[in-house]
């Protein structure tokens, strides 16, 4: 049995794609048969008794036009540190090389622990988002490639992922460890309800599914949307998720003039609904040029629901063109094409789902068998005296 440290500055009820791996990490561990506590800003959780792991929240706040995200800096919260030292450890893994990243260099350091970090998103594109300036970007993208350089290990979701951690300047090894899924079927009435809530009727349904962020590429969605709509072509599509440009979307859905065949289904918590979605759609648009490994294309494949993705994009890595799901430019004009030339072949679309489901989704337990071996070694390699520490600071 190993104990292990999972590290993320996302956790639940914000259940965006980094926080759900790293809870996926933490559950199926603990199936495995290993003893996990996870370390992350204070959220309002609710009910914890049913976790399979222990929770150690540390005091944070939100960040400002992120309402949905906090981080605080866990060594100055008195409470959090006491139940630390409480807890022992063999291993930490950060998903993060922020608030989360820091706690883990500096609890690693402490104890003298090994420390594996994922490599989950494009950070310069966010850095340059918040900054709109590229020396700025530059310069805090450098903050995190210094961090992954004082892992004993880095983990990335994706080849194309470990590209992106690559073009950043680390010229360490990376390992590839993919994202996983739980693999299961819809509740019976998952669809019904959704057509109940929605007020849906036989009509086609495009789902997207992520942040109500610019930086997915929801406008693309929306102008295709905004072309079917013109070609008289009758559709419902709903986009569940929230996020802080909510209500630039909101206004321009209704300068496109989608407002009637349009609904924002905002943060979805319930997974069986969820599943109810990906289930009703025909296929789920997902033209996201910032996004690695994302969740939501393969919890849709689980579904059977195909993802309509841009061709060439780190995202669009595990889709085979016409066999598992479709490729499209990067262009509202041919993203409408590919789903109206998709939709309108339900035998083909039914094969293509069929095939999204077979050869996406991998279980969560799958994955984590490698990544137990990955620990072990490192762990092996600790206790011999073997690793190479990076670490400076311990407070």
């Amino acid at each position: 049995m190993l104990r292990i440290g999972q590290f993320t500055d996302t956790f639940l009820p914000i259940v965006d794609g980094v926080g759900r791996v790293a809870l996926a990490y933490s559950e199926t561990l603990c199936r495995l048969g290993h003893q996990v506590t996870v370390v992350a800003p204070m959220y309002d959780t609710g009910y914890r008794g049913g976790y399979p792991f222990e929770l150690v929240d540390f005091s944070a706040k939100n960040l400002p036009g992120m309402p949905q995200y906090k981080a605080g800096e866990a060594p100055w919260d008195p409470h959090y540190r006491k139940r630390m030292k409480m807890i022992p450890l063999d291993i930490v893994h950060s998903h993060s090389p922020f608030t989360a990243g820091s706690e883990a260099i500096r609890l690693a350091a402490l104890r003298k622990l090994p420390l594996v970090a994922t490599f989950h998103s494009k950070y310069y594109d966010d850095f340059l988002k918040v900054t709109k300036s590229e020396t700025l970007a530059k310069a805090a993208t450098r903050f995190v490639v210094d961090f992954y350089e004082r892992c004993d290990e880095v983990w990335a979701v994706g080849s194309n992922t470990a590209d992106v951690l690559h073009s950043y300047g680390y010229e360490g090894e990376i390992q590839v460890m993919p994202n996983g899924v739980t693999l299961r079927t819809a509740a019976p009435d998952a669809v019904e309800e959704v057509n109940r809530r929605w007020g849906l009727k036989k009509e086609p349904l495009i789902l997207f599914v992520g942040q109500m962020n610019w930086k997915k590429n929801i406008r693309t969605v929306l102008e295709a949307c905004a072309i079917l709509r013109k070609a008289d072509w009758r559709f419902h599509l709903i986009l569940a998720g929230q996020g802080p440009d909510m209500r630039e979307i909101e206004h321009k859905i209704s300068e496109l003039g989608l407002r009637e065949c349009t609904n924002l289904a905002g943060h979805i918590t319930d997974m069986d609904l969820l599943d109810g979605l990906y289930s009703r759609a025909s296929v789920l648009a997902f033209p996201s040029l910032y996004d690695a490994a994302p969740m939501v294309v393969r919890e849709a494949a689980v579904m059977g629901t195909p993802s309509v993705m841009v061709r060439g994009s780190t995202a669009a890595e595990v889709i085979r063109d016409g066999e598992n799901g479709y490729l499209c430019q990067d262009d509202p004009a041919d993203l409408a094409r590919v789903i109206r030339s998709a939709v309108s072949d339900p035998a083909a679309l039914e094969q293509v789902g069929r095939q999204a489901r077979d050869t996406i989704p991998v279980p969560w337990e799958k994955i984590m068998v490698k990544a137990v071996e990955r620990y072990e070694r490192l762990v092996a390699l600790n206790r011999e005296g073997k690793l190479n520490k990076k670490y400076v600071r311990v407070i």
